[in-house]
């Protein structure tokens, strides 16, 4: 099972950079069992627009049968970890 972790932001978005560290901590424990995609929404509008992205940071988990869940805003890392258990990492 592949677990994927896309994150959302923009290089001007503040709170992104907030968001930036937490994931940053995350890649470093579950690195070996997550994929970490950093998706810039002004340089791919249309993979944001895909996955309807509205407000950045957007952070979606998803695996092999699809998103598993979303989070618009900065999130805490023991929210993120939640996810990528129950997405199978």
């Amino acid at each position: 099972m592949t677990v994927t972790l896309k994150d959302f932001y923009a290089d001007w978005c503040g709170p992104c950079k907030t968001q930036d560290p937490i994931l940053e901590d995350l890649e470093e424990e579950w690195g070996d069992r997550v994929e970490f995609e950093k998706i810039d929404v002004d340089e791919n509008q249309d993979v944001a627009n895909e996955y309807q992205v509205r407000s950045i940071p957007t952070i979606v988990v998803e695996n092999d049968d699809g998103v598993v869940e979303r989070f618009v805003g900065v999130t805490q890392a023991d929210k993120l970890e939640d996810a990528l258990q129950e997405a199978g990492a």
